[in-house]
């Protein structure tokens, strides 16, 4: 197993779930990521599947700030927006860290991302979306992990779509940032039919959006380092941090 890199634990609320992991490079900061994984938004996965992408990315220079946040328990249903403050108070962290600040989500972490950079308040200047689910009404129309998405909101699309719409990316545009979209055509979990419908969007609403959508890549290997897609990624990295 791959050494995981030496962080510091930040704490931004009295909660056990409200915390950060601040990883530092050992020179210059080329800027800062936000690290925000998935899961279906269920608690039984954490900020640990990260890991192998924060330490790789410190090696890469940059200040990655790896957040937890509330989330979905079998006794817990319901935990939007307490789950959407934690992610905004979690980001809050990153403004007095090295710019840019730029936000990483995976699978749910990708719609965590893109909802984050799009409230009023955000401070994140780019956004990488790695297999996000970018729509919520089409991931309960799905029955996406199981009904994910009526474990969240406690209610369906159809019962609370003023909910909907407030947490789903597509419904956000234009974000006014350049955002990476990267979305295997293998993934079996958020399927590939989610990318079209925004990319078309946020396209016509004027963002700047790059889609990299490889064949016979499925949902974990976005998250891996060592895969091949990965190049990309820190190439499109490298490329905002020279921009700022």
């Amino acid at each position: 197993m791959a050494s995981i890199a030496e962080h510091e634990v930040v704490t931004y609320g009295d909660l056990p779930d409200q915390f950060v992991h601040v990883y530092r490079p050992d020179g210059e900061s080329i800027g800062t990521i936000v690290s925000i994984h998935g899961g279906y938004w269920r608690a039984k996965y954490g900020l640990d599947l990260h890991d192998p992408m924060a330490t790789h990315l410190v090696g890469q220079g940059w200040t990655v700030c790896n957040i937890e946040y509330r989330r979905v328990t079998p006794e817990a249903h319901g935990v939007w927006p307490e789950m959407s403050s934690d992610v905004l108070d979690a980001c809050t962290l990153a403004a007095d860290l090295p710019g840019p600040c730029i936000a990483i989500g995976h699978s749910a972490g990708g719609q965590l991302a893109l909802w984050a950079a799009g409230q009023p308040s955000s401070t994140i200047d780019a956004v990488v979306a790695l297999a996000p689910v970018s729509d919520l009404f089409l991931a309960d129309g799905l029955e996406l992990s199981n009904h994910a998405t009526n474990e969240l909101f406690e209610a369906t699309a159809a019962d609370r779509p003023d909910l909907y719409a407030t947490a789903s990316p597509l419904y956000l545009l234009p974000l006014g940032i350049p955002q990476l979209l990267v979305h295997g055509r293998s993934d079996e979990d958020v399927p590939y039919e989610m990318v079209p419908d925004y990319i078309e969007a946020a396209t016509a609403a004027g963002d700047q959006v790059t889609l990299v959508n490889p064949a016979k890549v499925d949902h974990m290997d976005v998250i891996d380092p060592a895969h091949n897609v990965w190049r990309t990624i820190d190439i499109w990295l490298s490329a905002q941090a020279a921009i700022s």
